[in-house]
Formats: C-alpha cells, structure tokens, sequence
C-alpha cells in the first residue's frame, strides 16, 4: 500500500501538477464536483461555491479570465446565474444574461475550445423558463460546442418539447453534464458497444428521461463524440434496467470478453440495485469494472458511467497519454466511490431520514458513518475499502460527501 501511495504522489506532482483542461462545475454537488478530484482538471477554488447559495460570480469570472488552457469545459448556469438552483429563480433579463457570457468569450479567443452546457430547468420550478430557453436558442455556432440537457422531465413537463425547438444538441441530464464533456474534450473518439439486460428495454420510455431509453442512449453517444460498434469496442456500455439481477450479471460478463465494461445501473431512481451489487461483489466482478453509476436518475447514471469508463479505462486512457499505474489508480478511486454512492442511497440515505431531520450537523454525518462502517466493503487491488470521513455538503440527506482510504487487511 505505501510503495502505490509514493507512486500516486510522484504521478500526481510530476505528470498532473498543472492540467491543461479548465473546468467550471454546475455546484458544488459531489457528482459536478467529482472530476475536480480526478487530477485531470484544473477547477475553481471551492470557497467560491457557497452550497445552495450558488457562486460568488463576480469572483468565478476573475478566476476564470486568469486560467490558460488547452480547453475548456463549462456550465452556463454557474457562470451566469450562480448554479442550477439560482438559473431557476434568478431575475436578471436576456440581455444582461448574454453579457455576462462574455468572459467565455474571451477564453475562446485567448485560448481555445470551449465545451460548454446550459440545463433546460426543471418544471414547474423556474419562474422565468422563457428567459433560460432563449439564452439557450441564441448559442449556435458560439463557442465550439454548447449542448443542453434537460432536468428531469416527468410526466406533464414541456422540456422534451422546449428541446425540440433549440437549435443546439439535447439530451435528458444535468449533474452528469460536465463528466460528459470532458470525456468528449480529453478522450473523442471512444469506440462503445452498448449492452441491454433486456433489449426491449430499449424502446422503452424511462422515468425523468422523457423519451426512449435508446433515444436517450445515442444522445449521449452524440455528446462525447463516440461511435458506437458492435466489434472491437475500447468500451462496453452495459444498460441494466432492473427485473433479473442474474441476467444483468451475464449481461457483464457478455461485455468483459470484448473490452472493459461500464455499467449504468437505472433500474431504479437514485439508488442502485442491491441484488446486482451482491452479485457483482460474490463474483469479484465489481472491482474489475471500468465504471458503474447508480447515483441519480437514468440519464445521470448513463452519463457518468460511460464518462469515468471512457477516462479510466486502460485502453483509452493510456491511449490519452496517462501512465498505466495512473489510469489504474484513478479506476479504482472512481469504482469505490461509485460503491460509496450505491450504499448511500441503499443504506444511508434511509437511514439518516429515520433519525435525523435537515439540516443536517456533524451529529448526523458522524452516526450515519459509523452505521455505514458497519456494512461489508468491497476488496480492490489498493486494498479494502474503508469510509473515514462523512458530510453533508448542502446540509441534506439527498447527497453525501465522501472521504476513504483503502485499508490493507
């Protein structure tokens, strides 16, 4: 365990002491906040997200102007308004919107390529829609690429036809947004089989997704500019949608003989399949996984599987030019955080609503942890993994903030 801890040091101060791509996350949510952990992006200070009460902008923008890079990955919403939940309430009118979309801009023009994303927001909750959907409509053709997600759209929500109307790519989404963009500005190009556990799932309508599974499926593909095949994929994608955990198990093995596999769990909302898991975990397959996703709905956990499988994975990430023992290291810290995320919405997040009521304190995180403790830890080449730190970043069950080491038994 020391001899891979000095190695991750060096990789990390030799390789990675300056990278060359610039995010700026949605918030400070651990799923937009995650990549600024993965060493491959240079992110904004973290004091300059303030939880719920969004970022402080006149500072977001001064950092911004200040950092060179070979890209840039960003999402409008934090630049403009200051967050997801500020772009739904915010008062500032059109013009004033567009002007502050200046600093991207001038980013473009010093620099480089901006990848950048705007949320259609989710209804019925913001008060000024028209607003959003018309600074959305005025982005063709402004920055290298601009696509925008919509939020959650259940039953009865206008956002699947509000997209139609936009002259810019969409897709179902939000949170997984920014992992989408930086596997298309770090790793285009990635050659994805997609696997059902149920082919008819395909044509299937999914829930907050709005439109068909598959539909959904090549959006995403569309997103970070990966062809999809059924031969020598670098990447196999695998869809499990719940019913038969044993035939979703196959499913993954089906995948593992053709390349690493990533599994979007969305058999259900916000949590993951806990049969699958124990069967993932019975057969050792989980720790061999390029990436599996259970966190959100089913276009957040489609995006963030095939995003970390596609940065991970042996095959594209060496191909990026990352040293092997890196591309491992960050798999591995992906995958248990990943397993963390599942046990939080399986276990923790009951839990904590049973005993506790928001906002929550250090009482919380610190009972809540040591409950979680208590359940079994998946094995990984580090090590077994151990949680040594719990918080609540917007003082609320729906998310917590991990920390862990991996412990040598």
């Amino acid at each position: 365990m020391r001899g891979w801890g000095i190695l991750w040091t060096l990789l990390v101060s030799v390789a990675w002491a300056y990278p060359q791509v610039v995010y700026v996350p949605l918030d400070d949510r651990p799923p937009n906040w995650s990549p600024c952990r993965w060493e491959l992006v240079r992110c904004p200070p973290r004091a300059l997200y303030r939880g719920r009460e969004g970022a402080r902008l006149g500072e977001l923008w001064g950092w911004l102007v200040g950092q060179p890079g070979h890209a840039l990955v960003v999402s409008l919403d934090a630049l403009v308004y200051g967050g997801l939940v500020q772009s739904r309430t915010a008062t500032l009118n059109l013009e004033e919107a567009q002007r502050r979309l200046g600093v991207l801009r001038y980013w473009q023009q010093t620099w480089g390529p901006v990848l950048a994303f705007g949320v259609i927001p989710r209804h019925p909750d913001a008060t000024d829609r028209g607003r959003n959907l018309a600074l959305l409509g005025t982005l063709e053709g402004q920055f290298t690429y601009v696509e925008a997600p919509w939020d959650d759209a259940l039953p009865g929500s206008p956002a699947v036809d509000e997209a139609g109307r936009l002259p810019i790519p969409t897709r179902p989404g939000a949170d997984e947004a920014g992992q989408v963009l930086l596997l298309r500005a770090l790793a285009p190009g990635l050659r994805v089989r997609v696997l059902y556990d149920r082919p008819q799932a395909a044509q299937e309508v999914v829930r907050y997704d709005g439109i068909p599974l598959q539909d959904s499926v090549q959006r995403l593909l569309s997103s970070v500019r990966a062809v999809e095949v059924r031969d020598r994929p670098d990447l196999v994608l695998v869809v499990y949608t719940g019913g038969d955990p044993r035939q979703g198990v196959l499913t993954v093995m089906q995948g593992l003989r053709q390349a690493p596999v990533a599994v979007a769990d969305i058999a259900r909302v916000n949590r993951g399949d806990a049969s699958l898991i124990r069967y993932l975990l019975a057969l050792e397959i989980y720790p061999e996984l390029a990436a599996y996703a259970a966190w959100g709905t089913p276009s957040n956990n489609l995006g963030a599987a095939l995003a970390q499988g596609g940065l991970f994975a042996a095959p594209t990430c060496q191909r990026a030019g990352n040293p092997a023992a890196f591309c491992e290291v960050r798999r591995v810290r992906a995958l248990a955080q990943a397993y963390l995320e599942y046990l939080w919405g399986e276990v923790g997040r009951p839990w904590v609503r049973r005993h506790f009521t928001e906002p929550l304190g250090e009482e919380a995180a610190q009972q809540a942890l040591e409950r979680l403790r208590a359940e079994a830890m998946p094995r990984f080449a580090l090590g077994r993994l151990e949680p040594t730190g719990l918080e609540f970043p917007w003082r609320r069950s729906f998310e917590a903030e991990w920390r862990y080491r991996f412990r040598q038994d």
